[in-house]
Order: structure tokens, then C-alpha cells, then sequence
């Protein structure tokens, strides 16, 4: 049996940005790894950082959310003493006695790598990739390092990787200068931007709490679909002349129900008397909305009438429902990170002109799905999509 190939990426991320990504995926696919531990410091000798590890941590999780290839590691994040990721390589080697380790490292790291460790340490266990963008330094400089540092074997190999230079400093840079930063993933922008990260003025006051609960509840994907609903139905709300601030905080806590099991939603439901038939009771994937409304008023203190409305009904829509319930609805299909099904790209194309028609096609396009499956389609959806078709700008 083959052994088991293992990138070890350390890094502050701080934040993660989507070169670090893609350096990751590049070294993978050039060295032929099975996997790429995600390893973020919690106190890098060379730098201070400028965000605490707890928001570090959770937005490299949300960026590497459902890629089984890059794998968050915690290892140095709360090792005061450990003050480069680098010598976290005795510890991997324990969780992993018989695989190959590969160090994944940037060029600027590279170069300032053997005044912070003992290079012979990694050396001896690792074979390290240095990860090189085209826009950076003749590789001469690095082939110099490389040999100075190496004392048998060929234990460096320099990868070109034809990536942007994105970089968290610049990242930093631009929130303090009040512009829009490059290379930073949805979820990630969001966790920012809703909590206040980096000078930007946080947009939801109750950030901190949500947030905590929600990424300690809900499982990665769904933590990272979270942010990315939140995020688009903001940019709905403004679009269509709705309260982007409700839409947002809506779409944070659409999907706060998801992570409990079918029975104690129906506990719930039945003992806080809530308005779900027998179909909601039996699905989970139904049931969620309804129960969701009523943890976010009771666990999340949510008490405005619109939200609660806009994480009842959205999954099946609502006849009659508000055009802020629609912005978070619509979202919750075409955000981002959503997998591709039929119809999505033509379905976001459309929300850039009407709400009403955008929403009315993906409802439409999921009750084709349901009926090609023979799965069942509840009534609301259906009577949604009749009255959506009423609306004069549907109409029209």
C-alpha cells in the first residue's frame, strides 16, 4: 500500500485570502498530495497578528469549506511556545508515522524561514515546496537559498504557480483605506465585514455572539452557506430598495435550526405549537424554517416580525410573502458557494433585473426537480409559484 502523501501549509492567515488556496491546491497537484493540513499559528515569531486566533480559525475554515483536500489543522494554533508553524512538524509526524510530509511555504517565508526554525528539523522530515508566483523574484535567489540551506538531497523544489499575487497584508490595507479588498472569498468577506474585522465597521452589532453560536453548531459547509446567504441577500436587499441590514441578519440565521436532529425539531414544534402540518413534521429539510424562526427569537433574541417571516419561509416561499422574505429566499439558492443545478446561472443572470421572476424561475426549477424525482413538493411552494405569476412585474 501506498503511503499517504500529506502537505503541511503553515501560515498566520491572517486572513486566509485565495492565493493561499490556490498555492495549496497548485503544491497538491504538483507533488501529488492526498491531502493539505491547513495550519494556521496562533503567535508567529516574526510578526505580530493583527486578528485573534478564534476569527483566524473560523474563516479559514469557512474558505476551505467542503474541499476534502485541504484540511483545517489547529496543532499551533494555541501553542504559545510554538512561535513558527514550522515546528509543529515533530507533532504532525506523530499523527501521521508513515506518510511523506511535503512543507508548503511562499517565497518571502522561504527566504526569512532559517531565522525563525531549525531547517535541518524540517529537512529531516519534510520535503519542502516552495511556492513561486511569476511576478516575484528571479528564481535564482531562491535556488541559492534552497542549496545554502539544504545539506543532502534534493529536499526543495521550487513550484512556479501561475497564481495573482493577493497577500493578507494588502488585505489589511485595504479595509483601512475603505476599499474593496482583492482575492478574498465570500464567506470570508462576510465574517469580516458583518463582525468588523481589520477596522472595517462591523455592519451587525450582534456579530459576536451569532457568530460564536452559529460556527459551534452548524457544520462547516453550512456555517460558510450561512455567511454566503447573509452576504447576498444583503446585496438583493440594496438591489430592490429592501433593508439590506434585515436581509443580512436574516440570512445569518436562516439555517440556525439545521444542525439539530428531525426529533427534537418536532419536539419543538409540537410543544411550542408552531405552524407546521404533517409534511413539515417529517422533514427535516422542511422543518428546519419553521423551527429556525423560533430558535432565533428564542436563542438569538431576534424579535422583528420581517426577519422572522424571511427565515420561516425560506426554503418553500409564501404566498404573500415580503419582498425582504423573497431577497432571502432567492438567496439561499444562487449564493456563491451553492453547487451548480440546472437553471442556477440563469436564475442569478435574472436576479440582476427582477426579484419577482428570478425567484418565481428557481421555484419553478425546483418543483421540476422534485416532480423528475417523484419526491414530494409541498403546496406552499406551489401556490407560491401561482402567485408569483400574479405580480405585475412578473406580469409585465
Amino acid at each position: 500500500m501506498a503511503k499517504q502523501r500529506i502537505g503541511i501549509f503553515g501560515c498566520s492567515f491572517d486572513p486566509v485570502h485565495c492565493g493561499h488556496l490556490q498555492a495549496a491546491r497548485a503544491a497538491a497537484a504538483a507533488a501529488k498530495l492526498d491531502r493539505v493540513l491547513m495550519l494556521p499559528t496562533g503567535f508567529p515569531g516574526y510578526r505580530p497578528v493583527t486578528e485573534g486566533a478564534d476569527d483566524r480559525w473560523r474563516m479559514l475554515v469557512a474558505a476551505c469549506r467542503g474541499d476534502s483536500l485541504l484540511v483545517p489543522c489547529q496543532l499551533a494554533l494555541d501553542r504559545e511556545k510554538l512561535n513558527h508553524s514550522a515546528n509543529t512538524v515533530p507533532l504532525i509526524r506523530e499523527q501521521y508515522p508513515d506518510a511523506k510530509l511535503y512543507w508548503i511555504i511562499g517565497t518571502d517565508a522561504f527566504l526569512r524561514m532559517k531565522r525563525l526554525v531549525r531547517v535541518e528539523d524540517v529537512f529531516r522530515e519534510c520535503k519542502v515546496l516552495v511556492c513561486r508566483r511569476p511576478d516575484e523574484a528571479d528564481g535564482s535567489i531562491l535556488a541559492a537559498e534552497a542549496e545554502s540551506l539544504q545539506k543532502a538531497g534534493d529536499r526543495v523544489q521550487i513550484l512556479d504557480i501561475g497564481i495573482p499575487a493577493y497577500s493578507s497584508g494588502a488585505v489589511r490595507r485595504a479595509y483601512r483605506e475603505k476599499r474593496e479588498p482583492e482575492g478574498v472569498d465570500v464567506c470570508v468577506r462576510e465574517y469580516i465585514e458583518c463582525k468588523g474585522l481589520y477596522g472595517f465597521r462591523g455592519r451587525v452589532a450582534e456579530a459576536e455572539p451569532w457568530l460564536n453560536r452559529l460556527f459551534s453548531e452548524l457544520k462547516p459547509h453550512r456555517f460558510a452557506h450561512s455567511l454566503a446567504v447573509a452576504d447576498t441577500a444583503r446585496l438583493m436587499a440594496a438591489r430592490f430598495g429592501e433593508d439590506p441590514a434585515k436581509a443580512e441578519k436574516a440570512g445569518l440565521l436562516h439555517d440556525c435550526a439545521k444542525h439539530m436532529p428531525l426529533e427534537e425539531m418536532q419536539r419543538i414544534a409540537k410543544e411550542n405549537r408552531l405552524d407546521a402540518d404533517r409534511e413539515f413534521l417529517a422533514s427535516s429539510s422542511l422543518l428546519h424554517s419553521v423551527v429556525g424562526a423560533f430558535v432565533a427569537q428564542r436563542d438569538y433574541g431576534m424579535k422583528d416580525p420581517e426577519i422572522l417571516e424571511a427565515i420561516t419561509y425560506h426554503n418553500t416561499g409564501h404566498a404573500g410573502m415580503s419582498r425582504l422574505a423573497m431577497c432571502v429566499c432567492l438567496s439561499d439558492s444562487i449564493e456563491p458557494t451553492r453547487a451548480s443545478y440546472p437553471m442556477l446561472e440563469e436564475v442569478r443572470a435574472l436576479a440582476e433585473r427582477s426579484l419577482e421572476k428570478a425567484l418565481l424561475l428557481s421555484l419553478e426549477g425546483t418543483a421540476r426537480f422534485v416532480s423528475k424525482k417523484g419526491m414530494f413538493l409541498h403546496p406552499r411552494t406551489q401556490e407560491t409559484i401561482v402567485w408569483l405569476k400574479t405580480l405585475p412585474a412578473v406580469r409585465e
